[in-house]
């Protein structure tokens, strides 16, 4: 009678060890990956602040990134989009060459001055080398999906040092509304196990020091629900700007790798004319600059102008961190305004804009108590669900299907785009 009572524990156990190893070997290859990655974009970040001239070159390294994706890249040129397709309909194992390109391509575009992100690096390196266990342990296509979701929770949890939101934003970036429970103990193992690879290598994460909570009272719970709808306005506002400039330029200009070097040359003299480095790359510094202090109002705006135009155009690198700092500044902008600490708005907006632009409120929840400690917790989780609410049936991710509406009946499974 136990025996029977417990037999689904037992049949488990070889289901547990099997994605245990699996996990750990996703975990290896993209902690490593997301590590040499890391390493070589400060390295690149390092030298273009030191080189300011390099600033010229952009248009020409945009134009040699586009040529590269023309002649070898067309089968993974969509990159984050193709993972998310081929969880959702498993075709073909992605081509391992997706990792040089995508590295390539995104150290090129640092270094020379485009602004752009590095989570979409980090989670196409971790998803395509998940894929190729396809071949080794011959995976069948419900296996495949599960691969695919661990290798991006590794690959996101690895590059910004947050395994419980990387886990969970492979769980729940693939529908809107919905998430993928099959997956959840290996997108679990491998995010964990990917950021102590990372560790273990030597990287470094950004740590943000909160200086300032409210009280969770009335008025604070008003303000920030207002900021949620701000929030969420400016990441569908993103996401919908990025891809009506992609798709404008795909009607107007054919060669693909003329894009980019339109989008550089416009980058180059915008940096110039503005006389201010300040909205290329990553923009660390000006993230921590506005935990401490008020910055200038414009600083979200300069950097959503530059990112857009650098994504639209066909740079690579990824949407998240710009969204980051979008949302950090535009929250330190809102602070006095809605009487709110800056440093707690500007943690607030940090997760929450991203939260609505890529329709992920669950994991830019968790993210922000991984970032910035627990007490953040319960704002963070209102402002990300009302942006997410508020950013409607869009996102940075076209493959995103709608898994259940936000607030009206929507037919399931459409894209969100």
């Amino acid at each position: 009678m136990k025996r029977h009572q417990f037999s689904e524990q037992i049949d488990l156990l070889p289901s547990i060890g099997k994605w245990s190893f699996i996990a750990g070997v996703i975990a290896l290859f993209a902690g490593t990956a997301s590590a040499f990655f890391l390493f070589s974009l400060d390295f690149a970040t390092r030298f273009r602040a030191a080189h300011s001239w390099i600033i010229w070159l952009l248009p020409l390294a945009g134009f040699a990134v586009g040529w590269l994706y023309l002649h070898q890249g067309k089968l993974v040129e969509a990159g984050n989009n193709l993972l998310i397709d081929e969880i959702h309909d498993p075709k073909k194992v992605i081509s391992l060459r997706m990792v040089p390109l995508v590295l390539l391509g995104t150290i090129i575009s640092h270094l020379f001055g485009a602004s752009v992100g590095r989570e979409g690096t980090a989670v196409q390196m971790g998803g395509t080398l998940a894929d190729q266990l396809t071949y080794v342990f011959r995976m069948s296509p419900a296996d495949r999906r599960i691969l695919l979701m661990a290798g991006i929770s590794a690959g996101f949890a690895s590059v910004f040092g947050t395994p419980l939101a990387g886990a969970i934003f492979g769980l729940e970036v693939l529908a809107i509304g919905r998430m993928r429970y099959d997956a959840i103990f290996p997108c679990f193992m491998a995010a964990i196990a990917a950021d102590q690879v990372g560790l273990a290598w030597g990287v470094q994460h950004t740590h943000y020091l909160m200086t300032g909570m409210a009280p969770i009272a009335f008025w604070s719970v008003i303000s920030v629900v207002a900021a949620g709808i701000i929030f969420g306005l400016t990441g569908m506002i993103f996401a919908n700007t990025t891809h009506g400039i992609a798709a404008f330029m795909k009607r107007k200009v054919r060669y693909a790798p003329l894009r980019p070097f339109l989008g550089g040359l416009v980058v180059a003299v915008a940096v110039w004319a503005f006389g201010t480095q300040r909205y290329i790359g990553l923009g660390i510094p000006v993230i921590v600059e506005a935990f401490h202090q008020p910055i200038a109002p414009w600083d979200f705006l300069g950097k959503m102008v530059f990112t857009v135009t650098s994504l639209g155009t066909g740079f690579k690198g990824g949407e998240v961190t710009p969204l980051f700092f979008i949302g950090a500044t535009l929250g330190n902008t809102l602070a006095p305004l809605l009487q709110l600490p800056y440093s707690l708005l500007t943690g607030i907006g940090f997760v929450a804009v991203f939260a609505g632009a890529a329709n992920t409120p669950l994991a830019s929840t968790v993210m922000a108590i991984e970032l910035f400690g627990p007490e953040i917790g319960p704002f963070a989780a209102l402002a990300c669900i009302v942006s997410y609410l508020f950013s409607g049936h869009t996102g940075i991710y076209s493959a995103q299907r709608i898994g259940s509406g936000k607030y009206r009946q929507m037919l399931e499974g459409r894209r969100s785009n």
